[in-house]
Formats: C-alpha cells, structure tokens, sequence
C-alpha cells in the first residue's frame, strides 16, 4: 500500500511539475516574449481574421500608452497613462479581461517626449509570482502579480535625453535575475537585480555608450550561457554571475533602437542609424537655428532642448571633451572627440561613407576579448532596415518590416536575399516588432491595421484587420490568445 501511494503521490508531481512547465511555456513574460524573440511557445491557433465585431474575446479602455503588453501564468499586465499626471500598472485576468487591480503613481517633474512616444512607453516583465515595472521618476517596482502590492522598489538615477525620444527601455528576466539596461545621455548602465529582493547583484558602467534602446538577450554557448546587450559601437557579451564583459565586437553604429534576436548560439541584429555628428548637426545646428554652419554650440544645444536647461554634467562629459582648440565650438572631428569615446568611433564618424548606414549581421557568442575579426560571421549592407522594429529570426529566416509597409527576408545561414522589397499592403509608419505564432506572422502598424503573413520564404499576405486605434507596442501571445495594446486600449483575440 505504501508504494502504491508512493507511485501515486510520484505521479501527481510529475504531472505538477509538467503542467506547471507548460503553463510558464505559454508566458509572453516580457518585450517581444521569451528571450525578445517575438515567437510564441505555443502551437494553439489563432485568429487569421479579427476586428471589433470578430474573433474578440475582450477588450477594455485605457489611457493613453504605447507600452507593450505581457502575461504570465493567466494574467496581463500593461501600462497607462491614467490622466496627464498619473502613470498607471494594469493587472487583468488573461481569459476574461476582468481588472485584478490598478496602481497609480505620480509622474512628477518629468521631461516632455516626441509625440510619437508617450510617457506609458515601457513593457513590464512578469512572472507567476510578481510584476516588474519600470518609469522614469519612480525607478523599478515590483508587485504582487495576483494584488499588484508593493514588494520591492529600486530607485534609480531620472535618466536625461537631449533628444526627446524620452525612456523606452524594460526590464527582462533571466533565471532570478531582473536585467535592466538604460543607455541615456548622462549616465548609462546595465543593472543586473535579484528578482526576489530587488537587490543590486552587479552593475555595468556603460559610459562608453551614447543614447540606445536596445534589450539584453541570453545567447547559449558552449561555455554557458552569455547576456548579450547591443549600443553604441559594440556589441557586448556579459556574465550573468558577475556582469564582466566577457567579449565585445565593433560592429554597430551611433545608436541602436533595435533588439537582436538569438538562435543556436548567433546574435543577428538589424540596424539602422547615422553617425553621431551628422546627426547632431541636423538635428539642432541645421534644424533649430537656421545658420547651418557645421558648427555646435552650447547655446544652440540649451536652444533646442528649450524649456528645460540642460545638466552641465552633460557638458563636462560632452563638450569639454571635445572642444579641442578651446574655442567654445564643436566642428569636424571634434563632434566624434565630444559625444563617443576614444576607441569607440561607432562606425560612422563625421563625412564616414557609412554615416547614414544600415545593415544587417550575425554574430556568433562564445567568444572572449575583441572578437570583431573572429566571430562576426557576415555583414550585409542593406537599404531596407528600419531603426526601430526589430527582426523576426525563425526557421532559417530573418524577416524585415521598415516604415511604409515595405518587407525583406533573408536566409540565416548567409544573410542571402530570399525576397524583397515588397509592399505588406498597409503604407504605414511602424513601431511594433512581428511576432510569429500559430505559423502566422502578424505585422502591426502605427494606423491601426495589423497584416497577418504566413511565415514562409516568400511573401504570402494572408489578411489586413483593421483595430480602428494606432498600435505602436509589440503584441502579446499566449494560450491561444493575442493581444493588442492600442493607443487606447486592450484587445484580446482569439477563436
């Protein structure tokens, strides 16, 4: 009888163990779902049709974000803005869109973005225990996922823009570890916490970085397995255990918006970018003061920023630098001298051939020290990327969506042409990365129109749906279920 019940009670957690396995493999527990990979751990079928009146299982109001939506183990979290002054944390039941629970905080004395953005901009992480959240003036949270209580809270340094792109990045998970990076204008670095505590485990200075946007993924080697964050100039392989960079290689631009995406042990990355003085000098010599004289001053720098003055720290780390006569004025190579490090010339240095480059590569990890020459397994230039959607990378494939609807595809192995230029039908401005599920690619644009494609090596549009609300973040997958954070709300799809 004992081993009866034994065997029985062996069983019972086997088949715990199994469910409780699965129901995590469904998880979109952060920006672009396991490991940002924007391909779902699920082979239910959804939706290739779906509107207002079709397919909808529930939708709800929202304020105003472009935040990307996550669930973990039934749950959905996204954020919003709940008036002009509150920033707000949604929970909702995954099947029904029932509210579990709100939390609000103030926004506080915060910098204006790009009407683009929004100041709800960034993607929770979640798992089945907690929400993690991150906002400019409030720092990192967690909560309770089931009651949206405090746990932890970490504060951290308000980051500064010059450029009003504003905060956009989230935090991801790995193993116990929250890993946050935010590159900004002051004072980047790579935050690896427990998830548990909120305690700092380490901390990467990254101040041989300019402003990007860009997500930490695990790349998994031989020699266990590597954080891999792309910004500005390099591409950079961490320790988990220790957070030291274990190898970097030159290959990136100024700055990067995208995320790269990994398979078997490759990084390949999509990029799009200027190099730094040229894009200095249009944006605030050429466009704000009208002279267009090749030239950057401080007062033309507090000028364009406007209302708000501009820290002198960032002058110390900037002009001063690269002022090298002591004139007060930045021109020619003294641009490159003030806003990027010594040996980090980014690849697009002021009048470089590649100043306004784009590109698409495959890196592989594993490596040490400066593997630029040894693990960069091709690079192709390419017309066609854009610089905020990031690649989808599934079966071979490596498929581009750039502003205007325009799509590329190329094969992994080389980084050879499969098709492409061509038109997904829907001429519009883009910001949602593609996911893959169910065999379908879904392709979601700034107008409202999401193009469903099937995924394959050659352009085959299966639907264009219409969700009447511009969508910017990257929708979520989960348990036979998609859901679309609109600039208004929350849409869950399914059949």
């Amino acid at each position: 009888m004992f081993r009866v019940k034994a065997v029985v009670a062996l069983l019972f957690l086997l088949t715990t163990s199994l469910t409780f396995k699965t129901s995590v493999a469904e998880d979109w527990p952060q920006f672009r779902g396991p490991n940002s990979t924007g391909i779902a751990e699920s082979s239910k079928p959804l939706p290739t049709e779906f509107s207002m009146e079709k397919n909808l299982r529930w939708s709800e109001k929202l304020g105003e974000g472009i935040g990307c939506p996550v669930v973990a183990a039934g749950r959905v979290f996204t954020s919003a803005m709940v008036d002009e002054k509150t920033m707000g944390l949604y929970g909702f039941d995954a099947a029904t869109g029932k509210q579990l629970w709100l939390r609000k905080w103030p926004i506080g004395d915060i910098a204006p973005v790009h009407k683009t953005n929004s100041h709800a901009s960034t993607t929770p992480a979640a798992d089945a225990e907690r929400v993690y959240f991150y906002f400019a003036t409030l720092g990192m949270v967690a909560l309770d996922a089931k009651t949206g209580a405090d746990v932890w809270h970490q504060p951290l340094p308000v980051p500064y823009f010059v450029f009003k792109w504003g905060a956009g990045m989230s935090p991801v998970l790995y193993k116990d570890l929250l890993l946050f990076v935010q590159d900004d204008d002051l004072a980047p670095a790579f935050y690896a916490f427990d998830k548990r505590t909120g305690k700092l485990r380490w901390k990467d200075d990254r101040n041989d970085m300019a402003v990007n946007y860009s997500h930490p993924v695990i790349c998994e080697t031989d020699q266990g397995d590597e954080i891999v964050v792309a910004g500005t100039g390099l591409l950079v392989g961490y320790d988990p255990e220790t957070g030291k960079r274990l190898w970097s290689a030159k290959t990136l631009l100024r700055n990067i918006k995208t995320t790269p995406v990994v398979q078997d042990g490759v990084i390949y990355i999509s990029l799009q970018s200027g190099g730094i003085a040229n894009q200095w000098l249009a944006s605030v010599d050429r466009a704000d003061t009208g002279n267009s004289d090749g030239k950057l001053t401080r007062d033309e720098v507090q000028a364009f920023v406007g209302e708000r003055p501009v820290p002198e720290a960032f002058f110390h780390k900037t002009f001063d630098k690269g002022d090298a006569n002591g004139d007060g004025v930045l021109e020619g190579a003294e641009l490159d001298a003030a806003f990027l490090q010594p040996d980090n010339f980014a690849g697009a240095a002021f009048n470089d051939a590649e100043a306004a480059a784009e590109y698409i590569l495959a890196v592989r990890g594993g490596g040490r020290g400066d593997v630029t020459a040894t693990h960069v397994l091709w690079k192709h230039p390419t017309k066609h990327t854009d610089h905020i959607v990031s690649p989808l990378v599934a079966d071979g494939r490596m498929l581009l969506i750039k502003g205007g609807g325009i799509a590329t595809c190329f094969e992994t192995k080389g980084g050879e042409s499969l098709y492409g230029p061509v038109r997904i039908q829907n001429a519009s401005d883009y910001f949602a990365s593609p996911v893959l599920a169910d065999g379908k690619i879904y392709v979601a644009g700034e107008n409202g129109n999401v193009v469903v494609l099937r995924n394959s090596a050659e352009l085959d549009i299966l639907s264009i749906n219409d969700l009447g609300s511009p969508v910017l973040g990257t929708p979520a997958v989960a348990d036979g279920t998609i859901y679309f954070r609109t600039r208004d709300g929350l849409l869950a799809f399914g059949l």
